[in-house]
């Protein structure tokens, strides 16, 4: 594990830990089978930065009409 931890830092990463739903689990793991992408922490990372681009760009707009 230390090596992967390594790894992350050196690409300016951080490990976090989140609590999931079993569901959702079992739907990243099914996107991960399917080779849309190569683990679960891909397919996190894609919906963190869609949900941030989506969320900040919808507050950034707001405010830029002020």
């Amino acid at each position: 594990m230390e090596k992967d931890t390594k790894t992350h830092e050196k690409k300016g990463m951080k490990l976090i830990s989140v609590k999931m739903p079993e569901a959702l689990i079992e739907g990243m793991d099914e996107l991960v089978r399917k080779g849309m992408y190569p683990s679960r922490s891909a397919v996190m990372r894609m919906a963190v930065r869609d949900l941030l681009k989506s969320e900040l760009g919808k507050f950034k707009s707001s405010t830029n009409e002020r």
